[in-house]
């Protein structure tokens, strides 16, 4: 019998198509001193040919100082964000290791279900990513927005920045 430590995931058509999935990346040994101004500019390079070359939104990332969190949405039915993780953590691992680091084997996923996609809870899912830091205390209660690791990346919207009171209907 052979022992998997590999978390369980659902079927893949969960992941394909306009789905929305809450990913977690998390460094191996949850090993800090990774996030820097300068892995934040490669990070969202990385994302941005990821969410082009298959057709992805990231609605919010917030980059914590051992982990990551993306919130993605497929835009099309030909989208398949196992195949998207796959490539992004590809390419982000080369860059990590370049300093030292890499994301753990497996990162975990939350496949969001019907009654979570309302808007009211698409907006608490972003905001309770978002408020990362602050549980952290990195940045101080009700500054979330201040905290320079968070962003978003809607291909076609590159103007458009988390917490403008519009941010969450304009797309």
């Amino acid at each position: 019998m052979t022992k998997h430590d590999y978390l369980r995931r659902l079927e893949p058509e969960h992941y394909c198509g306009e789905a929305w999935v809450h990913w977690s990346l998390t460094t191996e040994h949850r090993s800090t001193g990774w996030l820097t101004p300068k892995f934040l500019y490669r990070f969202r390079e990385i994302l941005t040919h990821t969410c082009f070359r298959y057709r992805v939104a990231c609605f919010i990332y917030c980059l914590m100082p051992d982990h990551a969190h993306l919130l993605w949405h497929g835009l099309s039915i030909r989208t398949n964000q196992l195949i998207a993780m796959e490539f992004f953590r590809k390419r982000s691992n080369e860059s990590l290791r370049r300093i030292g680091f890499e994301w753990q084997q497996q990162g975990h996923d939350r496949v969001l279900r019907e009654k979570e996609l309302q808007e009211t809870n698409l907006e608490g899912i972003g905001e309770y990513i978002a408020r990362n830091p602050e549980r952290k205390k990195l940045v101080p209660v009700d500054h979330f927005a201040d905290y320079k690791y968070t962003g978003c990346l809607l291909p076609g919207y590159p103007e458009l920045r988390l917490f403008q009171p519009d941010s969450w209907t304009r797309v």
